[in-house]
């Protein structure tokens, strides 16, 4: 049996603009190309957890505008139970600018997701659970009282008023949500990823080596990746390895949707 959970969380759609270097403060860069492509944190990391063969809910809200059916498109793409209620505010946006290199500057507008606690408190969870700081607190808390087992993606970084079975952060999100006293996967970008335990490492991985396109969605691949593996009931290692598999993949390719890896995928490039 597959591992099933529900993930409640943001929808955007995302706009990119591919640029040959980010602009300074006050610059104004040209020659840029733009897509439009479903995106969120949420959402991406549902669609990356139904890509890895994960059987996935996705709780959230969006606007009742053109931007709705686009943001949706991907997760119903994916296969994903999409369970969202639409509003008159308009669906989140997030403005994404992508250099040469794959670096990113991201400003999120967050529209409809600021009302995912209206949801969370009337969609009830079971099991397992995936939330992310794109969405208030209120729905966070309320994920927690009904699920089992809960992951919390800490970004965007802010404190954390509940306490998760599994926190996923960066140095500088873990700076701001503190020390944390259950598990923690501490993302380290090139360097790969490191698991504490009450503050104790309990596990180590580094990513694959790749051509690094565009880094927006990495954190979603490897976040969605390592929750599928540790259902899955992989032990932690391995888990952790798998995840910073996936976040490379994503790395090595542009977009945030387009850019998440199958489970075929991660298999392949840990053979080598």
């Amino acid at each position: 049996m597959p591992p099933s959970f529900t993930v409640v969380g943001s929808v955007n759609l995302d706009l990119v603009a591919r640029v040959q270097r980010l602009p300074r403060p006050g610059e104004t860069v040209s020659g840029a190309t733009l897509e439009r492509i479903p995106g969120g944190k949420g959402a991406n990391q549902a669609v990356a957890a139904a890509r890895l063969g994960a059987e996935v809910r996705f709780v959230g809200c969006v606007g009742r505008d053109s931007a709705a059916e686009e943001a949706l498109s991907g997760l119903r793409n994916a296969r994903v139970e999409v369970d969202v209620r639409e509003l008159d505010v308009p669906t989140g946006i997030a403005l994404i600018l992508v250099d040469a290199g794959g670096e990113n500057q991201i400003v999120v507008v967050p529209g409809a997701n600021a009302e995912v606690d209206l949801v969370a408190q009337s969609h009830k969870v079971s099991g397992a659970a995936l939330c992310q700081l794109e969405i208030p607190d209120a729905a966070v808390e309320q994920t927690r009282a009904q699920a089992q087992w809960l992951c919390v993606n800490a970004a965007p970084a802010r404190p954390l008023t509940v306490t998760p079975d599994l926190i996923v952060a960066n140095r500088y999100e873990l700076e701001v949500i503190g020390e944390q006293p259950g598990l923690v996967a501490l993302t380290l970008g090139e360097e790969g990823a490191v698991l504490l335990e009450g503050g104790e490492e309990v596990a180590r991985a580094t990513p694959p080596k790749v051509d690094a396109v565009d880094g927006t969605a990495a954190g979603d691949a490897f976040t969605a990746c390592l929750v599928v593996s540790l259902l899955e009931g992989r032990d932690r290692e391995e888990s952790l390895r798998r995840a910073c598999a996936a976040g490379a993949i994503a790395v090595s390719r542009f977009g945030a949707k387009p850019s998440l890896p199958t489970a075929d995928e991660v298999d392949a490039i840990l053979r080598g």
